[in-house]
């Protein structure tokens, strides 16, 4: 890791709020990593030296109006970790979360690898190696505040917030498409938001034949077991205390989460 920016100190900040549920309130400019793949660098170091059991890896910025908001022209990646994953129904106390973002998002389950390798994974690949896809919601948590959040790098330092990930019921068609379902989600009974899966780069596999690729491209792998949130269908919503949440995949598949006070 390239540590001009003082990297291990950026590591070591983000390794305890990340023990402590805890915010960085304001990021010293020379902890900010000069650029994408040192931040990247660093969230590699930070879940090494956490030492958790990985669950898989998030994207996001599969839409083009989360790229709009987050002022990036590709996706990005973060490492997740197994400790933070639930089963819909779930309650999660939301004064232990830090600005929560509720995301609908297809969650991907792997029964093969996908190594890294000197020849380029092509989408009926990646598809070959899927084992289960479910309907599922990321509440995303930064280490950083929203009113004060540092340039991308230093987002991406935070395995770009990753947070919470709430499988809801597995989606058993999912071979036969999925770019046209319908997600909706629903805040206290009202329809807040609605998507396809069309929005996230066309089709749901999409990003993950992307992320396959750019892993690749850095000599990481996709591993069997690891599960890959495919970017939100409905934008980033900010949840309230006391809400409760519904997202519909479809007409059968649903994840249903109360935000208890």
């Amino acid at each position: 890791m390239n540590d001009r920016f003082g990297g291990q100190d950026l590591a070591a900040l983000l390794i305890d709020a990340r023990r402590h549920a805890s915010q960085i309130g304001a990021l010293p400019d020379g902890l900010v990593p000069a650029s994408n793949a040192d931040g990247y660098a660093a969230a590699a170091d930070v879940a090494d030296r956490l030492g958790w059991e990985p669950l898989g890896w998030k994207i996001a910025g599969t839409t083009q109006a989360v790229r709009d908001k987050l002022r990036i022209d590709e996706p990005i990646y973060g490492r997740t970790f197994r400790q933070f994953a639930h089963t819909s129904p779930c309650t999660l106390q939301h004064r232990e979360l830090l600005d929560p973002l509720v995301e609908c998002e297809f969650f991907v389950t792997l029964a093969e690898d996908l190594p890294a390798r000197g020849e380029s994974w092509s989408l009926d690949d990646v598809q070959a190696a899927i084992g289960t896809v479910h309907a599922g919601i990321e509440v995303a948590e930064c280490r950083f505040p929203t009113r004060a959040l540092p340039p991308l790098p230093a987002i991406l330092a935070d395995g770009a917030a990753s947070g919470r990930y709430v499988f809801g019921h597995e989606i058993a068609s999912w071979r036969e498409g999925l770019s046209d379902l319908t997600v909706r989600l629903d805040v206290d009974g009202q329809e807040r938001r609605r998507g396809t899966g069309h929005d996230v780069m066309s089709d749901p596999i999409t990003p993950l034949h992307w992320l396959a690729e750019t892993l690749r491209g850095r000599g990481m792998s996709l591993l069997s077991g690891e599960t890959i949130s495919t970017g939100s269908c409905t934008g980033m919503f900010p949840v309230q205390s006391g809400s409760q949440v519904v997202a519909h995949f479809g007409d059968h598949a649903r994840v249903e989460i109360e935000f208890a006070d």
